[in-house]
């Protein structure tokens, strides 16, 4: 079963399923001598954490890592990080209705048409229990790149129906942690928590989108003419469990723009080569140009249910599924993190990648 790694230089693979015995992972190509703090990694976990919020899954996991090689007195080695996690608090009995039965836009169907067997506890490996491992490597890469002066900074930006308002401006990142949806703008954040409460009372589910921002990027990073930074950030984005779309810059509204309008013009200030708009978001030719990179990223609404649906199962029979276990409302204020921690991945490894040329 190929498709567990990602990355070049710096390669993620992971292991696990939603209710085996652990997650976990191994990072490769880890530079040395990087200090590891564990409590930041930890509260990076705990920024996924199921059981926490109102809207998130009642499944309580503590998810406690143990990192088995490559720290030695607090810093890397330079071999390969491997950690894991383990699952504590599975309840495989809730999925026993699934053993036979195709869950309407989950991956039971798919999945067992490619590999002739599945793993009906939870989704298996298509569980997102799985990017918890992400998250570990992710919070591993934002220590590299804390050395290096980049920052990457993800908020929800529509759940549903509300979102902010187009010209929003993030000034504050503390206010992303303080909110319980991790939407940094109070009046939008309102409307969300309204439309879930709603929602969750009649059995349903949403989605959304988030967006994020990486600042401190130096020009120059990225692979033409198949490994783009775009296009290496498009695919970390679009392997995360239940992601339906990916945007950067101007995204999809340039489309609608002629050139005239869209083009980022060059100026010189302070001896200093700039542009005086960002529509590129950051990156030109599939190579960051210097500027903040910013990106979006849709989610689906959770697909299990608490009401009853229709389906069928492997002999093609009507069957009904009844809405019962423990799932979210909306994914998408759990999955900041995951997406900070895919793009800190990506930027790592395109970081490492990359030798200065002397101009």
């Amino acid at each position: 079963m190929p498709g567990n790694s990602i990355g070049h230089t710096l390669v993620l693979t992971t292991f696990g399923e939603s209710h085996g015995s652990a997650i976990g992972g191994i990072l490769d190509g880890f530079p040395s001598l990087i200090d590891i703090d564990l409590d930041f990694i930890q509260s990076e976990l705990n920024r996924r954490r199921t059981g926490q919020a109102l809207f998130s899954s009642a499944r309580k996991e503590d998810d406690i890592f143990e990192i088995l090689s490559g720290v030695f007195k607090g810093k890397s080695t330079g071999a390969p990080i491997a950690f894991l996690a383990g699952n504590t608090d599975a309840k495989p009995e809730h999925y026993l209705q699934l053993k036979d039965a195709y869950r309407p836009s989950h991956a039971d169907f798919t999945w067992e048409k490619k590999f002739g067997f599945r793993d009906y506890r939870g989704g298996g490996r298509a569980s997102a229990r799985e990017t918890l491992a992400r998250v570990i490597g992710g919070a591993l890469a934002k220590l590299y790149l804390r050395k290096q002066g980049i920052s990457v900074t993800g908020y929800v930006s529509q759940i549903g129906s509300c979102k902010l308002d187009e010209n929003f401006i993030l000034k504050d990142a503390a206010a992303i942690f303080s909110s319980p949806v991790g939407c940094p703008d109070p009046e939008t954040e309102a409307k969300m928590i309204g439309l879930l409460e709603a929602v969750k009372a009649d059995g349903d589910t949403l989605g959304g989108a988030i967006s994020c921002r990486i600042k401190g990027v130096p020009a120059g990073l990225g692979e033409p003419v198949f490994d783009k930074l775009s296009a290496d950030l498009a695919k970390a984005m679009l392997s995360i469990p239940s992601v339906k779309g990916f945007e950067y810059g101007s995204g999809f509204s340039a489309a609608g723009m002629k050139g005239s309008e869209h083009n980022d013009l060059y100026i010189s200030r302070n001896r200093a080569i700039i542009t005086e708009t960002n529509r590129s978001g950051g990156i030109q030719g599939g190579i960051s140009n210097g500027n903040e990179i910013f990106f979006r990223v849709a989610f689906k609404p959770v697909a299990s249910l608490m009401k009853d649906q229709e389906t069928v199962n492997r002999k093609g029979e009507k069957v009904v599924l009844k809405g019962k276990g423990r799932h979210d409302v909306c994914v998408v204020p759990r999955a900041i993190v995951i997406v900070e921690a895919m793009a800190a991945l990506v930027i790592s490894d395109h970081y490492l990648m990359q030798r200065q040329p002397e101009v």
